[in-house]
């Protein structure tokens, strides 16, 4: 099992640690340039290049019935959900795969608002709300699939 993170924008790094750790579990840390990482055996830094969605095509390449994936991006957490990956958003709402066509046409309908010129506000602020509720989801997600690979496991 690993943890994939979207890692560019990510609020919670920190909390992906915290949780890992506890976990015994390795973090990938995907970005478009270095980030600052702490010195541990269970986290890699990837850095890739700049191209458009370099950093969703690594994450997605590597997404399957392991990872869990750390991302705010609605295609991104789409095509991880299809590889089999869970996905967890860092405000800790899970995309599943019940909520994510609903999120996929959300973003496109405000897409279409705000190329037409309409003033559509971004998200809410980050709260500490947020960052709990984050700290859950995580937990319980890779409590989750550790009881799953241990009943897929051959006695």
């Amino acid at each position: 099992m690993r943890i994939l993170v979207d890692a560019d924008a990510c609020p919670v790094k920190e909390e992906i640690y915290k949780v890992a750790f506890r976990h015994d579990i390795g973090v990938t840390i995907v970005s478009n340039s270095p980030i600052r990482i702490p010195v541990h055996a269970l986290v890699e830094r990837m850095v890739v290049s700049d191209g458009f969605d370099a950093a969703d095509d690594w994450i997605a390449e590597r997404a399957d019935g392991e990872a869990v994936c750390i991302t705010a991006d609605i295609l991104l957490a789409d095509r991880c959900l299809k590889a089999g990956a869970a996905v967890i958003a860092p405000s800790g709402k899970p995309f599943t795969p019940a909520s994510i066509g609903t999120a996929v046409a959300t973003r496109a309908i405000m897409a279409d608002l705000r190329a037409g010129g309409d003033i559509v506000g971004g998200p809410p602020p980050f709260t500490k709300a947020d960052r709990s509720r984050f700290l859950s989801a995580l937990d319980e997600t890779l409590v989750r699939l550790k009881r799953s690979a241990g009943n897929r496991r051959p006695a």
